[in-house]
């Protein structure tokens, strides 16, 4: 159960460190990003977020649930602006504005035993992105994905919908995307194959405003 004091304690070291303190609690319990406390400056989320435009509560035909929507959020203080949080527990991922504000948007995350815990770049950005199963996921389950082993052209049947962005540790690309999706209704649960799915409409969003080199926690 997240407490004050619990609060006050990873608010502090995210002022004192900064990314190295998020780089730090990658690998343990997921610290608080949201802060739904007193707010600390006179403008608030809501005067924040009728500031931006943000995406609509539709992803194409489908209503999107009010919980998933995109709104802007208080947050802990000292997240690095451009940065990327995402706590599967809650299923969301936060795009960190200046001021201690984020984008907050609902995702699926990998099923039991496929989740991605850890700390990448964006090393890469793509529209409509080409896909093409892992061998891991080629060897697991052939039935569904060897007919995919020579690749699947970027497009609306694309399961990694509208935008993907590619998560990198150096040079290597760790095989984890944050992107769209063809199935809206799996948006909060545990679905994926590891990667972290957003509603296309969302995903684009997000694909406009984090630039190549901004840093990804999943915890």
């Amino acid at each position: 159960m997240l407490t004050r004091r619990r609060f006050i304690a990873a608010s502090a070291l995210a002022l004192a460190a900064g990314r190295a303190a998020a780089q730090e609690l990658v690998s343990a319990e997921a610290p608080l990003i949201e802060d739904p406390g007193p707010l600390r400056l006179n403008i608030g989320p809501q005067a924040v977020q009728a500031s931006l435009t943000l995406p609509p509560d539709f992803d194409g035909d489908y209503e999107i649930p009010d919980r998933f929507r995109a709104r802007v959020v208080q947050v802990a203080p000292g997240l690095v602006p451009n940065d990327i949080h995402i706590v599967p527990q809650s299923h969301y991922l936060y795009f960190i504005l200046p001021g201690d504000y984020a984008i907050r948007y609902g995702v699926a995350v990998g099923t039991e035993g496929l989740g991605w815990h850890g700390q990448a770049v964006i090393g890469r950005k793509v529209e409509w992105p080409s896909w093409r199963p892992t061998d891991e996921m080629i060897d697991r389950n052939p039935d569904r994905y060897a007919k995919y082993a020579d690749g699947m052209p970027g497009g609306p049947d694309n399961p990694l919908g509208a935008r993907a962005l590619y998560f990198f540790q150096g040079e290597r690309d760790t095989a984890i995307r944050v992107h769209g999706t063809v199935d809206p209704t799996s948006i909060g649960h545990n679905a994926s194959n590891g990667c972290f799915r957003m509603y296309n409409s969302h995903v684009i969003d997000l694909y406009d405003r984090v630039p190549l080199g901004a840093r990804a926690y999943a915890y």
